[in-house]
């Protein structure tokens, strides 16, 4: 690992979501000089990277990663295709619609579809949601032995009073999702809010990413006729991706180095 690169990605990482922090507390959580942060971050405020919050002396993400994260965004097979087919569950439930993909500990909401009405709602693309703590990552964990194992190498951090942090109660419920090709959550990341999500394969028939339909605790649980489209939708994205078996087969963990 390349110390620079891996200080600088640290830097970016206590700044995600929309938080300001000065060079004093940035070098308290990485546990480095404030000469060395304060190299760090002027490095990234020259790519756009990192940008000063006007009139202040703390800093918060810069304009330059939005656009990485599109161009990212754009790259993905899973999310092109299946776009259509997410459009039509939001309709079909009138809820709506998230695709998720893995990253690191955490899952990805590579697509957003709003629930198909005037209600005030926000853009969820971009955001990170714990794995433990979604439908979307629960049906990731159940399929993925190796993204298992890298959200369990970890705490499990709480959410809300019902975010299940128990490493052995969570193992519980994955063989259970894997008959059903379908994991719920109710109230464990946000309160008021659950979902219930469903795999979607590739053309190697290995799951990539999950969607999930998400609604108000006081709707859950899930009609029937919700999971119907759900495991509709993600068999149907799953094809587009070139997938011949859905349910996907669980991946088993990859070998150690």
């Amino acid at each position: 690992m390349i110390q620079s690169i891996d200080r600088a990605a640290r830097v970016l990482e206590l700044l995600q979501g929309a938080r300001h922090l000065g060079i004093t507390d940035l070098s308290a959580a990485l546990s480095l000089p404030p000469s060395t942060v304060h190299g760090i971050v002027k490095s990234l405020r020259a790519h756009g990277l990192v940008a000063k919050e006007r009139g202040g002396q703390r800093y918060m993400l810069g304009p330059t990663l939005l656009r990485l994260s599109n161009v990212y965004l754009d790259t993905l097979d899973v999310r092109a295709r299946a776009m259509r087919w997410t459009q039509e569950l939001a309709r079909r439930t009138n809820l709506p619609v998230r695709l998720g993909a893995p990253h690191f500990h955490e899952v990805l909401v590579i697509h957003h579809d709003l629930r198909p009405d005037d209600s005030r709602q926000m853009l969820e693309t971009g955001v990170a949601i714990p794995a433990h703590a979604s439908a979307m990552g629960k049906v990731l964990l159940a399929y993925d032995a190796g993204f298992q194992r890298t959200v369990f190498e970890q705490p499990l951090r709480s959410l809300t009073g019902d975010t299940i942090t128990d490493v052995a109660r969570l193992t519980l419920e994955l063989p259970a999702i894997l008959d059903r090709a379908t994991a719920a959550e109710v109230d464990e990341a946000v309160l008021g809010e659950s979902s219930v999500a469903a795999p979607v394969a590739d053309a190697s028939n290995e799951i990539v990413a999950a969607v999930a339909v998400v609604m108000p605790t006081s709707q859950a649980p899930a009609t029937d006729a919700v999971l119907d489209a759900l495991r509709e939708t993600a068999r149907n994205i799953s094809r587009e991706l070139g997938a011949t078996v859905w349910p996907p087969a669980p991946a088993p963990a990859p070998e150690e180095d």
